[in-house]
């Protein structure tokens, strides 16, 4: 089935996934996660994208971040995504394109499921067995999250600011939500929205982008359309 166009509505938080070519890592050492980060916030700040959450893998990223527009969230990828690709190409003597081509996104509802997305991102390294526990793996917002390091990139949102009157009310609460896995429901639903551009929300929210056309959920298997290049991501043909 074709792959829906992105969805993104200024505004409206969404989650971001990138993966590197067949997989291949796409960070080798301390100082490629950090050189990664630097240039996301400059572009955040830049382009008045608020990041929420973020998780370096070693083969992908995951972002959740609101953009003022449409257009900052395609400025954002494209220009975070060259950036890094001409410094690991330079640095690791390589050429060629290290993004698996469009990343993947969906928009997502406040409430539970901004909230939701905020622990499937950290919670990746545990998934993957990396660590036992979030806060132990260096390269996500985790702990800057919960107040254990200072990261002027990392700006609340209003759900986050919600779970308490002051900051340490608002940590200590949001460290509890760790306490509990995330329920299997949610994670399938998370990938399958992110993956399929779907909207992550209630009834509600996914009826009233229902009804200007756009798909919601898997449907029935259309034809293929031919292969044709994201110019966004500059990166190799792929089918949408």
């Amino acid at each position: 089935m074709p792959r829906q166009s992105r969805y993104i509505v200024p505004e409206v938080a969404a989650h971001i996934i990138q993966r590197g070519n067949n997989r291949i890592a796409c960070f080798r050492e301390d100082s490629d996660y950090l050189t990664y980060l630097f240039h996301l916030r400059q572009l955040a700040a830049k382009l008045s994208v608020k990041v929420h959450a973020y998780c370096l893998m070693t083969n992908h990223i995951h972002l959740l971040l609101t953009p003022g527009s449409s257009q900052d969230c395609i400025a954002l990828m494209r220009d975070l995504g060259q950036r890094y690709v001409q410094y690991f190409n330079r640095r690791y003597e390589r050429s060629g394109t290290l993004w698996e081509g469009r990343y993947r996104s969906c928009i997502t509802e406040s409430a539970r499921y901004v909230l939701a997305c905020y622990r499937y991102i950290e919670l990746n390294p545990v998934r993957a067995r990396m660590v036992q526990r979030p806060r132990e793996y260096p390269w996500s917002s985790h702990a800057a999250n919960i107040g254990e390091l200072a990261d002027a990139g990392i700006v609340p949102h209003a759900e986050f600011d919600a779970l308490g009157c002051d900051n340490i009310t608002r940590r200590t609460a949001y460290r509890a939500l760790f306490e509990d896995g995330l329920a299997d429901s949610l994670v399938s639903a998370i990938r399958e929205a992110t993956n399929g551009g779907y909207p992550l929300g209630s009834e509600r929210f996914t009826s009233v982008i229902a009804a200007s056309g756009r798909r919601i959920r898997p449907g029935r298997p259309g034809p293929q359309r031919p292969a044709v290049i994201d110019k966004n991501s500059g990166s190799d043909p792929e089918l949408f």
